[in-house]
């Protein structure tokens, strides 16, 4: 069984190469305390519908955190988990490509590893999200001109420029998808006095996002508890409000990534230029961010057709391309 894994920080997709997609659902999984050992209770949709519902003994845990394992223990039951939602049995040899931040360390690539082994995958590849993605649209690193892409993530947003088998500038920003959310929920709370959980904030961040392209006349309902009262309460906001409150985590997210151009050589810039840059993940939906990336840069910017699953179908074709992993692969 050959898979490609995209475990980010927000959301885990798995793709295989014969079947397509095979999972595709928040990183979140619920855990029962108190027994001698953690026990999974759900993974996923199932666990992300609990968050802020779950009784007394129960927690909800994310594997990563800005795109690193921070625990192998836990790392080790969410991928197994996935694994066994993805249709793996126990007995069932697989091999997979993981995707991982192009500033991950040796050691945080060890561990991502160990636990993905753990989990009953050998052998295991780590390929940086950037290549992966690019695979999955069609592009070839192993081509002898400048590729620029952009993955805004969950936890983090990079910019990695790569040529023949190399990677020539990359820079990291620490915001992503979640910062956003958390922006959307701040606003909420300081500017209409309602106090939203994770899943509502995420809600109205995509609403925003979809809202704000019609024009100021499209409002969202929000839902939440009222910070005056403390009772349950209905709030009609404009999408192009909402869509303002999450723009200073995207100048963040633009002023950092725009520094990955100065790091080129001429005539990488010159193909870039000619070529474009090409954008990706979750947070590159948010209203308005492929332009305002466009205006910052000075070059066309163009979006991936399938955004939120071309890492892990990139990720999937690398496992049949020996010249590429040699070339890229990280673990």
């Amino acid at each position: 069984m050959d898979l490609g894994i995209d475990l980010g920080t927000a959301n885990t997709v798995v793709s295989d190469p014969r079947r397509g997609i095979v999972f595709d659902e928040p990183s979140v999984m619920m855990l029962a305390q108190g027994a001698r050992r953690p026990r999974v209770l759900a993974v996923g949709r199932e666990a992300a519908d609990l968050l802020g519902r779950a009784p007394s003994g129960f927690v909800a845990v994310r594997p990563l955190h800005d795109g690193v394992v921070t625990d192998l223990e836990t790392a080790r039951l969410y991928l197994r988990a996935v694994l066994q939602r993805a249709g793996r049995h126990a007995w069932t040899p697989t091999r997979a490509v993981i995707g991982v931040t192009a500033d991950s360390s040796p050691l945080e690539n060890r561990a991502l590893v160990e636990a993905a082994e753990e989990a009953g995958i050998r052998p295991v590849t780590a390929l940086d999200n950037a290549v992966a993605g690019a695979v999955g649209c069609g592009l070839d690193p192993l081509e002898r001109r400048v590729h620029m892409v952009v993955d805004v993530g969950g936890g983090t947003a990079e910019a990695v420029a790569f040529c023949f088998g190399g990677v020539l500038a990359h820079r990291t920003a620490k915001v992503g998808g979640d910062q956003m959310t958390v922006a959307v929920a701040r606003y909420l709370r300081e500017q209409h006095q309602l106090h939203v959980g994770e899943l509502e904030a995420e809600r109205v961040k995509i609403l925003a996002g979809a809202g704000a392209g019609a024009g100021d006349s499209e409002p969202v309902v929000v839902q939440g508890r009222d910070g005056v009262s403390g009772r349950a309460r209905l709030a009609t906001v404009p999408a192009a409000e909402l869509a303002a409150a999450v723009r200073p985590v995207v100048g963040d997210v633009l002023r950092t990534l725009t520094a990955c151009l100065d790091d080129l050589p001429p005539q990488g810039l010159a193909d870039v230029l000619a070529e474009g840059m090409l954008v990706f993940g979750g947070g590159s939906l948010v209203h308005g961010f492929a332009d305002e990336l466009e205006r910052e840069l000075g070059l066309p910017v163009k979006l991936a057709e399938e955004p939120l699953t071309c890492v892990a179908e990139g990720a999937a074709r690398a496992l049949r391309n020996r010249p590429l992993l040699a070339a890229y692969g990280r673990g």
